[in-house]
């Protein structure tokens, strides 16, 4: 008991250990939403959505830290006041480097604790280029990102398990993405992603590529914070990932945006981090209430020119 209520207080000090961070950042400095080219904005303020990329990318020699966390379920059967509604529980978490090469053509690594449904201990790298940005020349902002992870997760010795990999190249999956964005005057941006996830190992009740269109939206409520909304719903082959085991991953969440860093605290029944983790691996139902809290803190580094 004694333990358990020393891990509650740990989790609990490091949420709002993070939320002091932004705080701090919030109070030197405060950056607008535009870019350095005249009047055309940025159609979202992160590289990331909630769960998904959006249609931005690092300034060129920017480096950002970042850091996405998950706890367990608020509500139902894993949730509720017994386990602090989901403080108690970490359903995954994401430490990240990444890297703006030119304005338009960013890399990130990154690793995950992963959900253990199926995978733990992931490693993952993308590569990210906008086509198109929002302008005089162009209606909407075009971006390409392509991207895969790794397990080195110690593989289960029964062979009906989906982490038992056979072989090496099993433990690799594989995603790539086209994020189509719009910005439509000071405090409206949208977002359609269609995105193929391919996993070279999958159950019986599976499939190795999964197509799925993604929707997302962003309304500005002042020049730091917005809300946002996301969802993803994936396209399954006829008699494979049934319904009341798969689900579609949604959220919300509030965005705090200031000079150099980012903060965003989210609701998702989305558990792991990633494409190849959330799209096809998404399990819990937000009307059983198994959402969670979740937060994305990041900070950017600016290399100058000598």
């Amino acid at each position: 008991m004694l333990h358990q209520t020393i891990q509650m207080k740990a989790k609990i000090t490091y949420f709002l250990l993070m939320l002091m961070l932004s705080l701090k950042f919030y109070a030197q400095h405060e950056e607008t939403e535009y870019s350095d080219e005249p009047f055309e904005p940025k159609t979202f303020s992160s590289t990331r959505i909630i769960c998904g990329h959006s249609v931005e990318t690092l300034p060129a020699r920017t480096m950002e830290f970042r850091i996405e966390h998950r706890f367990g379920d608020m509500f139902g059967t894993n949730g509720g006041v017994q386990n602090m509604f989901g403080f108690d529980n970490l359903a995954d978490i994401r430490i990240a480097l990444e890297y703006g090469i030119t304005n338009d053509l960013m890399i990130g690594f990154g690793r995950a604790k992963g959900t253990g449904s199926p995978y733990r201990s992931l490693l993952d790298g993308f590569v990210k280029y906008r086509i198109l940005k929002q302008g005089k020349k162009s209606p909407m902002s075009l971006t390409g990102i392509a991207g895969s992870t790794f397990t080195y997760m110690t593989a289960s010795s029964d062979i009906s398990q989906v982490n038992h990999f056979p072989k090496v190249s099993h433990r690799f999956a594989y995603f790539t993405q086209l994020n189509i964005a719009r910005r439509f005057g000071d405090r409206l941006s949208v977002a359609i992603m269609p995105t193929l996830v391919h996993s070279n190992y999958v159950a019986a009740n599976d499939q190795n590529d999964l197509f799925s269109v993604g929707a997302a939206a962003r309304f500005k409520l002042t020049g730091s914070f917005a809300l946002i909304a996301e969802y993803y719903h994936p396209f399954a082959s006829k008699g494979l990932r049934p319904n009341d085991v798969y689900k579609k991953s949604i959220g919300i969440a509030l965005e705090w945006y200031t000079f150099g860093h980012s903060f965003t605290i989210n609701l998702t029944n989305a558990q792991g981090i990633g494409e190849t983790q959330f799209i096809p691996y998404t399990t819990s139902d937000w009307l059983k209430g198994q959402f969670r809290l979740g937060f994305c803190v990041g900070r950017k580094f600016t290399f100058e020119n000598e």
